[in-house]
């Protein structure tokens, strides 16, 4: 065998090699590719679904119960062919398909729940959090058009507004029936400040003026006991506070 055929043999195997390890290293990153899409698409439908059914009722609407159930139905049809042999996603695509041909008649069965302490209104804030982040990637994806999603983001921070709200009166109100009169009047004073800060205050104009008129009578109440102590409840106010400051997601453009 001459030197120049052994020379070539070598390098047509060195070749080979190359090939081979390059061909292995593209099957290998295309499986990862599709277990990272997989994982990804099954994180955001739980969540999808976790919002569609425990979402407070207050918040919860026939318009946003399809919108979450169209994105769901989304996700389910583009993480099928990932994973061709699920049963109970396929079971799962047909319902949200019967789901979203009732329109607006779409059953809402979400309870209304009750925004008296700080833990659960945090619970909520952080649902809305969730939904905020899934409409604005899903229109990053043209799953969702520009024009739905800015009005969702602005149906979100209406949300929100509403949560603190309930949660400043409800303390409030509790603190009168519990005959804490300088409580009350933390908790209306917070919800007098929260609301003077909205962008668009004329549409809690009705809010706020209830919340002053608590406010006055908080005030009269305080002053016909006995004088005040320089030590404020400290748990009540840090935690209204940290209610009363804005997230930085909820003022993220959907074009960011």
């Amino acid at each position: 065998m001459s030197p120049l055929l052994i020379t070539g043999l070598i390098v047509a195997g060195i070749a080979l090699l190359i090939a081979i390890a390059y061909i292995n290293n593209l099957v290998e990153n295309s499986k990862l590719e599709k277990a990272r899409q997989r994982a990804d698409l099954s994180d955001r439908l739980r969540r999808c679904a976790d919002l569609s059914e425990t979402l407070p009722g207050q918040l919860m609407t026939p318009a946003l119960k399809l919108l979450l159930s169209r994105l769901e139905l989304q996700f389910a049809e583009r993480l099928l062919p990932l994973d061709k042999g699920n049963a109970t996603l396929k079971t799962r695509i047909d319902a949200l398909n019967g789901l979203l041909a009732q329109g607006e008649s779409i059953p809402v069965r979400n309870a209304p729940q009750t925004v008296a302490a700080e833990a659960s209104a945090k619970e909520i804030r952080f649902q809305l959090e969730g939904l905020h982040g899934l409409v604005v990637r899903s229109a990053q994806e043209n799953l969702l058009p520009a024009n739905d999603a800015k009005h969702w983001v602005k149906e979100i921070r209406q949300m929100l507004v509403r949560t603190n709200v309930e949660l400043f009166g409800n303390v409030g109100k509790q603190a009168l029936q519990q005959n804490q009169p300088r409580q009350a009047r933390l908790a209306f004073e917070r919800g007098v400040q929260y609301l003077r800060k909205q962008n668009d205050p004329g549409t809690y104009k009705a809010q706020l003026q209830q919340f002053e008129q608590l406010l006055a009578r908080a005030n009269a109440l305080v002053l016909e006991t006995a004088k005040p102590t320089d030590d404020e409840p400290t748990e009540l106010t840090e935690g209204l506070k940290s209610l009363e400051d804005e997230d930085d997601w909820k003022k993220k453009n959907i074009y960011d």
